[in-house]
């Protein structure tokens, strides 16, 4: 078993607190209006599935964690693919670009920030052209080539970010790279929560109406500054920042998810669905629910590494 720190442990039993009030808010609503709550049910349940899964992640080894970020990458790549049609004739490049998950998460491994940083944007940008080369087919080849390496830069070489906070040097953070990889992760979702909520309550004017017309301007402020203050009370115990560079984390964080969520929403929209599936009750497929990090989680890392690492 992994050492966690304290802070990360009495964080984690802050959001089991939470999820265990609200799984007692549902059941107080349902008993006095009379109505099922089903999809906030979901939700909650599904979240519950969610924190515990990632609590085995991180408590029982490095190595299972930095596995589990790479199997998330693995679910969103492959969904990424699903939603996006591709030629056949790219199967075997297909084939190299999944060879490429492991790969970069083995660059995490071991630490190796110069290879991590320049093997997808570098290395997988010249190698899927000059393999689709080979195949002789040029209908489509600008189309497929941009999708599979934006595809891997979305959901591999970004996620990744994430699982490297865990191999930062510890002694610059008494609670670890868990604490970390907590701040991001917890500031992430508690912010799209936020958002949502906020826009429930008071939205009325959407910022992008073509691509989300659901995401109000009002939840969006209303989810920042939740995600800011947040960020201020936590960071003292999780992280390394000063006060002053929690709220700028915060700020990144909250507009930064912000726009992950509703990149993805153009994407989904473009190709005509609106949820990449049905994994998560309540909550969609796998980039329904990594959106947000895929833009939170470089933004997050390269700031942090800017001024601690």
């Amino acid at each position: 078993m992994s050492d966690l720190a304290m802070p990360v442990i009495w964080a984690l039993a802050g959001v089991y607190a939470l999820l265990l009030f609200s799984s007692l808010l549902v059941k107080v609503l349902r008993h006095r209006t009379g109505s099922d709550y089903r999809e906030l049910g979901d939700r909650i349940r599904s979240w519950w599935v969610m924190v515990v899964i990632f609590t085995l992640a991180i408590a029982v080894s490095l190595t299972i964690s930095i596995i589990f970020l790479a199997f998330i990458s693995f679910l969103a790549f492959k969904k990424f693919l699903s939603m996006i049609p591709t030629r056949r004739v790219d199967r075997r490049v297909i084939f190299w670009a999944f060879v490429a998950i492991p790969v970069q998460f083995y660059w995490v491994a071991i630490g190796w920030y110069g290879m991590f940083i320049i093997f997808i944007p570098v290395f997988m940008f010249l190698i899927i052209p000059a393999r689709m080369v080979l195949a002789g087919e040029t209908d489509g080849f600008l189309k497929a080539a941009g999708t599979l390496h934006w595809g891997l830069m979305t959901t591999v070489f970004s996620l990744s970010h994430a699982a490297f906070l865990l191999v930062l040097p510890a002694e610059k953070n008494l609670a670890g790279g868990a604490g970390l990889l907590f701040f991001l992760i917890f500031l992430t979702q508690f912010n799209d929560v936020a958002q949502y909520t906020w826009g429930k309550l008071f939205g009325k004017n959407p910022v992008v109406p073509k691509v989300s017309p659901k995401k109000t301007k009002e939840g969006l402020l209303g989810g920042v500054l939740t995600a800011v203050l947040a960020a201020w009370l936590i960071a003292p115990y999780l992280t390394p920042f000063s006060y002053q560079e929690a709220l700028a984390a915060g700020l990144l964080i909250g507009l930064g998810g912000f726009l992950g969520d509703v990149v993805i929403s153009a994407i989904k929209r473009d190709i005509g669905v609106k949820d990449s599936g049905n994994l998560i009750p309540g909550h969609g497929g796998i980039m329904d629910r990594v959106d947000s990090l895929t833009f939170t989680s470089p933004l997050f890392f390269h700031y942090l590494h800017y001024l601690h690492y």
